[in-house]
């Protein structure tokens, strides 16, 4: 009991660092501050509740008992960081695309916005305390996805969103004969997770905004 105490009170850390600006969820997002801000809470929302929701989906009644195992707790804190790599990877990249849709000038201003998405977000988390070995070498792989996205190639469905609900499956601290069962069930729950966040950036986004602000940030250094 004392761990799923613990691990509750880690996830309302991950929650207030994450998910507390939600309360501005109205306003436009014209500058590239308050894009970063999104992209973190919407895709750190998307990671916590997709993973904690397949948890105590599968353990039930259950699922308070499983945190007085401290190598449960060692795995849900490793899976928590995968799935949140993942989901701020697929975000920056439908982010990306609508973007490139929304300029309206012959050079391209998407690269500069999304890397300084990523660094900002990436580099700010660092390595944390009770991420697995292979977070770093994850937070690389997905750099380099986003490095090669071809952002005129990014449709505005669910192609964007295909390394969240893998991850899910991949990381969930759940038996692998059981997520067999459920991989199907898993990825379309993930992929529902994502459709108010894209409507939700789709109507709030001013992309010529956004693109202006780093532009004037770039000259102004």
């Amino acid at each position: 009991m004392r761990n799923f105490k613990r691990i509750l009170s880690d996830a309302r850390i991950f929650a207030d660092y994450f998910i507390a600006p939600f309360s501005r969820r109205f306003e436009k997002i014209d500058t590239i501050d308050s894009l970063i801000c999104f992209v973190e809470t919407r895709a750190s929302h998307v990671a916590q509740t997709s993973l904690y929701g397949y948890i105590r989906t599968r353990a039930g009644t259950r699922y308070p008992e499983l945190f007085a195992d401290e190598q449960f707790v060692t795995s849900i804190n490793i899976s928590k960081w995968e799935v949140w790599i993942a989901s701020v990877s697929d975000l920056i990249v439908y982010t990306g695309g609508l973007l490139k849709k929304g300029e309206n000038t012959g050079k391209s201003g998407v690269f500069p916005v999304i890397s300084k998405i990523e660094k900002s977000i990436f580099d700010r988390v660092g390595k944390p305390l009770d991420a697995g070995d292979d977070f770093c070498s994850n937070i690389l792989r997905h750099k380099a996805r986003i490095a090669d996205t071809d952002w005129d190639s990014v449709l505005d469905g669910g192609t964007s969103f295909s390394e969240s609900p893998e991850a899910l499956v991949v990381w969930a601290p759940i038996a692998d004969h059981l997520k067999e069962l459920d991989s199907e069930i898993i990825r379309n729950s993930v992929r529902f997770r994502w459709h108010e966040v894209k409507r939700e950036l789709r109507e709030r986004l001013d992309c010529q905004s956004v693109l202006r602000s780093v532009s004037t940030l770039q000259s102004d250094v």
